[in-house]
């Protein structure tokens, strides 16, 4: 039977430093001795989350405007050259260590795919990183919608001409992709407990719970 393991990408695949980009960005100008950097990234995510749950609009005018946001809640200039830098700092990000091998292997007995949260040229040149070819691309911007909606999940599905038992879902975002994929009568759903910000919830098993991608192979028989 046909089945594909599909993956978030960015924090699941690609190691995603958009916080010690943003940090590094924003100090060549600006003075931050007396920001708190913990609470100020924590606000830039949940600004991005709150921008995610709105109409669709590029992922490259999410970011600025979600920047923007966290920034002037802590005070600080907010200038159009942040959120650009920004922008062109995402397709420099390559993966985590481990995931070319993984994807290799999966390869030899699955199709494997990407649903992201982003537009369809900032994800390109993450995906060339990983030498790894898939089968599906799927993006925000092809959705017109960001995950955690159906929406985006339901596109891809459709795009890709598979019923959703025959779908292996992969990520490390909980609040995008475990939360709305719970009764979307997938075949399994893998979560990457990569950074370890809270530990999960018996409320939407069932899941399997890995820290890296490096026994994914073994997980899914490969």
């Amino acid at each position: 039977m046909r089945q594909i393991v599909t993956f978030d990408a960015y924090g699941t695949l690609v190691d995603f430093q958009l916080g010690p980009t943003t940090l590094k960005l924003l100090a060549d100008r600006l003075d931050l001795d007396g920001l708190n950097v913990d609470e100020f990234l924590d606000d830039f995510r949940v600004m991005r989350f709150q921008a995610v749950l709105e109409a669709y609009r590029p992922f490259r005018e999410v970011l600025p405007s979600s920047l923007e946001a966290a920034m002037r809640l802590h005070g600080l200039e907010y200038r159009t050259s942040d959120g650009e830098a920004l922008v062109e700092a995402v397709p420099t990000f390559g993966p985590h260590p481990e995931v070319p091998d993984a994807l290799r292997a999966l390869k030899s007995r699955y199709e494997i795919a990407i649903i992201s949260n982003t537009d369809d040229d900032l994800i390109a040149q993450n995906l060339a990183h990983m030498g790894v070819e898939f089968d599906h691309v799927i993006t925000a911007q092809q959705a017109k919608a960001y995950k955690p909606s159906r929406q985006t999940f339901e596109y891809a599905f459709q795009a890709m001409d598979i019923d959703p038992a025959q779908v292996i879902h992969v990520a490390q975002g909980w609040e995008y992709d475990l939360i709305p994929t719970r009764d979307l009568g997938l075949a399994r759903r893998v979560w990457i407990n990569r950074y370890e910000f809270h530990s999960g919830s018996a409320d939407y098993q069932p899941y399997d719970e890995l820290p890296d991608l490096s026994g994914l192979p073994a997980l899914l028989g490969c």
